[in-house]
């Protein structure tokens, strides 16, 4: 029996592949925007996955449990992610199972618990962190310092000026 060969995956044109000179420069800027972010976030899953065998994800709540050694609850995980709390309690079991984060019962609260590094999962983590801090210093190398800095500001300029539109609707939400 001949095996058939699979056709050649072809990578999907990337979001700013289907702009044309008509197309309003703040539309082009924003496709180039999310066109490397995608283009970063995909060499980064990839690396995670090669180097460490674990997801994006999963890097993700380790992070954000090293940045808060005290731990966090589930729910504050799952708001910080932006994933559902089924998703973080998925996650969460399988770094327990691997002795890289524990789960500790609130006591106020019996469907409550906090998370936190364990001691393997500190180290785990910051050798990870180093290798991802890494890649991204990588991946911005083609630009120069000054350019750097240059674009760090102009991204926090346009952050500012998202969150003082957004604001006033924050506001309005959070009223009773």
């Amino acid at each position: 029996m001949k095996s058939e060969k699979r056709p050649k995956r072809v990578a999907a044109p990337d979001p700013e592949s289907r702009l044309h000179d008509a197309h309003h420069e703040s539309l082009r800027l924003w496709l180039r925007l999310l066109t490397c972010t995608l283009t970063i976030e995909r060499r980064v899953r990839a690396q995670l996955r090669q180097r460490f065998a674990i997801s994006l994800p999963r890097f993700d709540l380790l992070a954000q449990l090293e940045r808060n050694p005290s731990g966090l609850m589930m729910g504050e995980l799952s708001r910080r992610l932006m994933v559902t709390s089924g998703s973080i309690t998925g996650l969460t079991d399988q770094l327990a199972a691997e002795g890289l984060v524990e789960r500790t019962p609130i006591p106020a609260d019996r469907r409550a618990f906090l998370v936190r590094l364990t001691g393997k999962g500190k180290r785990t983590f910051d050798v990870m962190a180093a290798a991802h801090e890494a890649w991204i210093v990588d991946m911005f190398s083609g630009l120069k310092e000054g350019e750097r800095r240059e674009l760090h500001a102009l991204l926090g300029q346009l952050k500012s000026t998202l969150q003082a539109v957004d604001a006033p609707k924050r506001r309005k939400e959070a009223r009773p």
